[in-house]
């Protein structure tokens, strides 16, 4: 039997089949609409899972990517952290050699102030009561804890300028003085350090502090007007003008 009639055989079965079993055209029909329908439902969930699968692959590559950066950010935080432990380090080390400077600079500033004051008490006898009272006030920082250690040691530096610049300036002012016994209500006039002398202020008497002696001591009247000048020129009353003065030498003076 060739191959054509084998297949005429089968379609004849087939038809025989399906007439035989009393099948009609709308139930093949119908058997295939039903087929066709599970296809869909099936095709239908297929899509649904690809479509899921592609939505879960999405999704981990933005995992993937946010882990990617949560390491990269880990790094950076180590490095921070690296960095931040070696500058405690630092900063404790800092705090360490502070301490011990502290306990250095103290001594030094105690000795500092000190010497200020035998140098005032020492010194040409100008504007005593202000000086005197400096001294006082930075014994008194140095006892408060509340004042830093650096501004008690700026405040000793400031202390130490201001009587530098003392020699350099002229200044006048009012005092009570005892000359030979005898007090006077006076104007003071300081040349810097080179000359200290007075004068009452009806200009009966001028003077001058003799560095040698440690005394104040009236002088001639050669010396009125001269000192009532240059007590107005330091108050700024007359222009500046050459003056002569009463100096004691350095050297007698030691």
């Amino acid at each position: 039997m060739n191959r054509h009639l084998r297949r005429a055989a089968v379609s004849a079965i087939c038809a025989f089949g399906v007439i035989a079993s009393g099948a009609t055209l709308d139930d093949i029909f119908a058997v295939a609409e039903r087929i066709n329908a599970q296809a869909r439902t099936s095709q239908g969930k297929v899509d649904a899972l690809t479509e899921e699968t592609r939505a879960l692959y999405t999704d981990y590559k933005l995992v993937l990517d946010e882990i990617e950066g949560l390491r990269v950010y880990n790094r950076q935080l180590d490095r921070q952290i690296a960095n931040q432990e070696q500058e405690l380090s630092q900063l404790s080390d800092s705090i360490d050699r502070v301490t011990v400077i502290e306990r250095q600079i103290t001594p030094l500033m105690l000795r500092m102030i000190d010497n200020l004051e035998q140098f005032v008490e020492l010194d040409l006898p100008f504007l005593m009561t202000e000086r005197r009272d400096r001294v006082e006030r930075l014994r008194t920082i140095m006892e408060r804890a509340d004042v830093a250690v650096s501004e008690k040691f700026s405040q000793v530096l400031q202390a130490y300028q201001i009587e530098n610049e003392y020699g350099r300036t002229m200044e006048a002012y009012g005092d009570t003085i005892d000359v030979e016994g005898t007090s006077y209500i006076v104007d003071v006039l300081k040349m810097g350090r080179i000359a200290l002398v007075y004068q009452t202020s009806d200009g009966e008497q001028t003077g001058m502090w003799n560095d040698v002696d440690r005394r104040w001591e009236p002088l001639g009247d050669e010396y009125t007007s001269p000192v009532r000048n240059g007590i107005r020129m330091a108050r700024q009353q007359l222009a500046p003008g050459l003056l002569i003065l009463p100096i004691i030498n350095p050297a007698e003076a030691q």
